[in-house]
């Protein structure tokens, strides 16, 4: 994989910071100031921003630009995968199954991507899984053409895992990643490399350690991602 240093566009820029931001919220004075930081003018800073608004990525509250409703979930799961959210495993998996059939195209594409974004994968048409390691409530749960249980399967889990992840695709990439962050100095290419880090963690399967591969780099990426978010903080309140 070659890693894009390409500048963000302006919106992303600023979405960026805002997703990397705790609270997710900013000032106009601290979005612009950071823009400039990454090569956006202030004039085409407040023209995104203004676009963002109309498309409901933001909305302002008190004076400040916050997270619209997709993007606060998106920030959400972003952190999940960025936080420790395991807990210890003792064998077992989550078993999500479709039980309801001949559903339009949209609905069935719209509960593949709410499943993954649970991080299971399809172990077969209809049937999603993973272990059950992480502490997060099982949201999906709810949903009506779904019938959810634990189970302990036969099959070596290792084995499990490695065909419904490509672990050492994954392991590769974000080995690149992370050497690429450390080494990029540059503010506006380090921003897109960072925004790359983190959209990779994002499909991390946190996996419990015993089925990850030797070198699983998701630790250090976490670690790396958490450093460069205290120098956004930073940036944001001129520091």
């Amino acid at each position: 994989m070659a890693v894009d240093l390409a500048p963000l566009p302006a919106r992303s820029v600023v979405l960026s910071l805002l997703l990397g931001s705790h609270p997710h919220r900013m000032s106009s004075a601290e979005l612009v100031r950071a823009g400039e930081h990454f090569g956006v003018p202030a004039s085409t800073t407040r023209v995104a921003l203004t676009r963002a608004v109309a498309a409901g990525d933001l909305y302002r509250e008190d004076g400040d630009y916050v997270l619209g409703e997709r993007l606060a979930r998106r920030q959400r799961r972003q952190d999940e995968a960025v936080l420790d959210a395991e807990t210890p495993w003792d064998g077992s998996w989550e078993l999500a199954v479709v039980v309801v059939a001949g559903r339009p195209g949209p609905e069935r594409a719209a509960l593949r991507d709410r499943l993954a974004s649970y991080r299971l994968a399809e172990l077969r048409e209809g049937v999603w899984t993973r272990p059950a390691n992480l502490s997060r409530p099982r949201g999906y749960a709810d949903d009506p053409v779904l019938r959810c249980f634990t189970a302990v399967p036969d099959d070596d889990p290792a084995a499990m895992a490695s065909g419904l992840w490509d672990l050492r695709a994954w392991a590769a990439t974000g080995r690149e990643l992370l050497d690429a962050l450390g080494s990029t100095k540059d503010p506006t290419p380090r921003l897109a490399v960072a925004a790359q880090v983190v959209r990779h963690l994002a499909g991390d399967p946190l996996l419990p350690a015993a089925l990850l591969p030797h070198g699983w780099p998701a630790a250090q990426m976490r670690a790396a991602y958490a450093g460069y978010q205290a120098e956004l903080r930073a940036l944001a309140i001129g520091r």
